[in-house]
Parts: structure tokens; sequence; C-alpha cells
């Protein structure tokens, strides 16, 4: 019973995922649809590279592609990177997303939304931010670029998304000499609201250091050992105000388990002191969840 039990919940889970990734890859192609094509726009990554070919193709050779033809290809590199070095099941989700996006880009009807390009620009980038997190807590990317990115988060435990967002300005900056530097210069704020609204919501990479001052030391690093499988360090101390002596437990966790976490330590003693300090870079072992 038990067995099935564990199937049953690894199964749904599976299926919340799936579902998750449809729908940001639908939110994807929505965002390029009717903003990025509408407002001649384009996105950073794999998708500016492939929404860049399309349009040099059509103005100097007069062939018009579908995004899907250019867009999938262009990420098999990276994918067979992707599941050599970060994980099966990631890469298996990633194009998923890949072909569903570019698909829905194609076929999505173009509403017409908005004639303004800053609105376009705008609202581009949180749709296709926002999409992007969700593949992302998803344990799956939009492909390109974004596989650089986790590879390279995965393997030197930082979060590279500004790295990216540099090597995308170079991609749109080759367009505006192409074609228009008022589409690209827009294209840039798109893709600046896009890293921004990654950045916020998916922060696995990103790392919080937690000073505790608890009166149950023991218990406290339990649930940090339990709920992110991180250590942690005791010191002893003085209280100034009362002169008794107190202990501290110092531990790093990733960003996305600090809430989860402080909501535990406080369960586990109400009277604990936390101070969360936003930790810039870490070196030595940290221990960092499997994408699979």
């Amino acid at each position: 019973m038990a067995g099935k039990t564990g199937k049953g919940r690894l199964f749904l889970r599976e299926l919340r995922k799936i579902v998750c990734v449809v729908l940001a890859a639908a939110m994807y192609g929505f965002s390029i649809r009717n903003f990025l094509r509408s407002a001649g726009l384009l996105a950073g990554g794999f998708t500016g590279v492939s929404l860049l070919s399309q349009q040099v193709l059509l103005k100097f050779c007069g062939i018009a592609l579908p995004l899907s033809v250019i867009y999938i290809p262009l990420n098999a590199f990276p994918a067979l990177i992707s599941f050599k070095f970060i994980g099966r099941r990631f890469t298996v989700y990633s194009l998923i997303m890949i072909v569903l996006s570019s698909s829905f880009a194609d076929i999505m009807p173009d509403l017409h939304m908005t004639d303004d390009i800053l609105l376009c620009s705008v609202f581009g980038g949180i749709i296709n931010g926002t999409a992007i997190a969700i593949c992302l807590l998803n344990n799956a990317t939009s492909g390109g670029t974004d596989f650089i990115s986790i590879f390279i988060s995965e393997h030197y435990g930082k979060d590279a998304w500004n790295y990216i967002f540099a090597g995308n300005i170079v991609v749109l900056a080759l367009s505006g000499m192409l074609f228009n530097w008022t589409s690209a210069m827009y294209s840039i704020i798109l893709q600046f609201c896009s890293t921004m609204i990654i950045q916020l919501l998916y922060r696995r990479y990103q790392k919080q250091t937690l000073l505790i001052i608890t009166e149950k030391p023991d218990e406290v690093y339990t649930v940090i050992r339990d709920c992110t499988n991180h250590d942690g360090t005791l010191f002893r101390g003085t209280g100034l105000y009362k002169g008794v002596e107190r202990r501290m437990i110092y531990s790093v966790v990733s960003s996305d388990e600090i809430r989860r976490v402080i909501a535990l330590i406080k369960t586990t003693d109400p009277g604990a002191f936390i101070n969360v300090i936003k930790s810039e870079e870490v070196r030595g072992n940290f221990y960092r969840r499997p994408n699979n």
C-alpha cells in the first residue's frame, strides 16, 4: 500500500510539472506572438537568435521559415550538454518546453493588444520572465542560454542570469546594426524586465546566511539539516543585556528554502532570534539539490 501511495504521489508530481511546463510554453509563445513580433522586438538568447535569423532570411533571401524550424535545431547542442551534465529528466522537460513554445509562437493568433512599443517591451518581458521562472521552478528551461545559465550555476554555485543578460545585449546590438536601433534598445528593456522577473521568482542559486540565537540549538539544527540538507555551526557567547550565556547557530541555505526553514525554526523555538543576511558568494562545499 505504501509503495502504491508513493508511486501515486510521484505520478501527480510529474503530472503537475508537465502541466506547468505546458502553461509556461503557452505564455512564452503568447509573448513572442503578441508582444515581440507585433512590436518588432527581439527576445534574448536563442529565441532572439532565431527571430533575428527569421528576419535576415526574409529580408535578404526572401525565405519565410517558421520559428520552430530554426529554434529547435539551434537548441540541439545545448540540450546534449544538459543531458550529460545537468540531468536526463531536466533535459526532457526542457525539450517539451522548446517544442511547445516555438509551436505556440507559430500558431497562436496575433491579438494586436497595443501599438505602444514600450508597453510591449515591459509586458512582453514580464510574461517571458514569468514563463521561464515557471519552467525553472519545475526543473525545466526554455532552452538555449537558459541551459548555459543552469550549467554555470550548477558548476560554480552562483546566479548566472546577469551574465546571460550581458550576452543577450550583444545579440540585440547586432540586431540594431542590421535593422533598427530603436527596436533593439526597446528589446534590451524587454530583456531587462525578463531577467528581473526571473531573479525575483527563481532564487535557487541565491544564498542566505542564517544567524539564529536559540535556547534549543540541537532541535533547531535538526530542523535545518532535515529541511535543507545543509549543516550549521554552533557559537557560544554572552548576552550583554542579561549577562547570560547564549548559543548561536550559523548556517547558509538557498534563498528558495529560507521562508520554509524560518517557519519551521519558529515552530520549534518561538523565542528564537533570527537574522537573515544575503550572501553574495559562498566558496567551499555547499549542497545543491539535483535537477532530476
